[in-house]
């Protein structure tokens, strides 16, 4: 079924505003892949066409934060994100990562699909320009009350994860978990639906449930608890994408890198945290790993 699931493959933080999205992050220490417009496929077998996105990434070499900006309002929109955007901005994908973007292996464990669909993007790399190639299975998303959530592989890594983009001010190194809030009513639904995806079977610590892979951990906690992992922190739904955890080499450096930017960080047990309402929905842990 799921086994190839190593970890997470990107996540991604939606904006209207992506010339905003990018100077927040920018300042927060990472280094960003250039602006990249999308090709997308609408259906299985259709070939991609010019959407209404543009992204720019923090890379690590194996995940990333995408952050995903919708720059033109009249273009194809086949994926949907001008729908996603209405309901609200901020962090609303999840995809685990995979070698094997099969459909049979969501279907398998009980989900509705979209089906296998096709991305492209152009991007320039030092040996000229090139595609980004990759492909995705989405979740039905009547289904996943958290957020839009899916798995993808690449199918050109080295021009995604182009070396010169790796080496981050802050010193992040990769992407180590993603907190969601669960309604109470659709926790147990959501932590089932990720234990079949993942094959990983939940524990707990203290409130939260986590889930294993290889890679990165996810972490489920009920929305009446919120507030014992979030303290004081928006919630723009009953369910939702709520937090990721950035490992950096150094969490004295990164933190000064951080607020050097201009940005108020919180101490946490393992290194500090930025507010969703200064990153653009998204919680940021930082810790060392």
């Amino acid at each position: 079924m799921t086994r190839d699931i190593q970890g997470i493959h990107h996540t991604g933080i939606l904006t209207r505003d992506l010339e905003g999205l990018e100077r927040a992050y920018l300042s927060f220490g990472f280094t960003l892949s250039p602006r990249s417009r999308h090709l997308l496929g609408g259906r299985p077998g259709r070939p991609p066409v010019p959407g209404c996105t543009a992204d720019r990434c923090a890379l690590f070499g194996g995940s990333y934060i995408e952050l995903l900006g919708i720059v033109d309002e009249s273009a194809p929109d086949p994926w949907h994100t001008k729908a996603m955007a209405d309901e609200y901005e901020g962090f609303r994908l999840l995809n685990l990562d995979t070698d094997d973007a099969a459909d049979r292996r969501l279907t398998d464990a009980g989900l509705r699909t979209s089906g296998v669909l096709e991305l492209e993007r152009g991007v320039d790399t030092e040996e000229g320009p090139r595609t980004v190639r990759a492909r995705a299975v989405h979740i039905d998303p009547r289904s996943t009350p958290e957020g839009h959530v899916g798995i993808a592989q690449h199918l050109t890594r080295r021009y995604v994860h182009q070396p010169r983009y790796l080496n981050h001010p802050n010193g992040a190194r990769g992407l180590g978990a993603v907190l969601i809030v669960a309604a109470d009513t659709e926790f147990d639904g959501i932590t089932n639906r990720y234990t079949r995806m993942v094959e990983a079977t939940a524990r707990y610590e203290g409130p939260v449930a986590v889930l294993e892979t290889a890679a990165a951990r996810l972490e489920i906690v009920r929305a009446s608890h919120a507030g014992d992992v979030l303290p004081g922190e928006p919630v723009p739904a009953s369910s939702c994408l709520a937090a990721m955890t950035v490992l950096v080499d150094d969490v004295d450096d990164a933190r000064k890198v951080v607020e050097s930017g201009g940005t108020v960080t919180q101490p946490t047990g393992g290194g500090f945290f930025v507010s969703a309402r200064r990153t653009y929905g998204a919680g940021l842990f930082f810790t060392r790993g």
